[in-house]
């Protein structure tokens, strides 16, 4: 399986949501932070082959990266752009399911990534 490309969304205003998020947690939780560019990375390496415990299914096309630290469950929601393309839409703190919303804005997302990805992604960089 060949590493996937990993790219973040882009709102009109050229901002990340998931990199605000990513910079704010660096500043609140750093353990955090960390461990989430960690799944970024299984992420490139597997791919679609990404399972459970550290990844799942939502809907729509929408997957969730998970992580935790102590009793708080971080979540980057993201989905692919052909077999070995990812597209991170955000990152949330949750504590209990995924909220509907959460994945409703991800499937925004990807309906706009779909219809323009030069003007509403770029690449991801550690």
């Amino acid at each position: 399986m060949p590493q996937a490309d990993i790219f973040v969304f882009r709102n009109a205003d050229g901002e990340s949501p998931l990199m605000i998020w990513l910079d704010e947690l660096e500043l609140t939780d750093p353990r955090a932070h960390a461990k989430c560019l960690q799944r970024i990375l299984v992420l490139s390496r597997l791919g679609n082959e990404l399972r459970r415990p550290l990844a799942d299914t939502l809907r729509d096309g929408i997957r969730e990266l998970r992580a935790r630290i102590g009793t708080v469950e971080y979540r980057i929601l993201y989905f692919f752009q052909g077999a070995n393309v990812v597209c991170l839409s955000h990152g949330i703190t949750k504590k209990a399911a995924v909220p509907p919303d959460e994945i409703d804005l991800a499937i925004l997302r990807k309906k706009l990534v779909e219809r323009n990805w030069d003007n509403h992604t770029e690449r991801f960089e550690v």
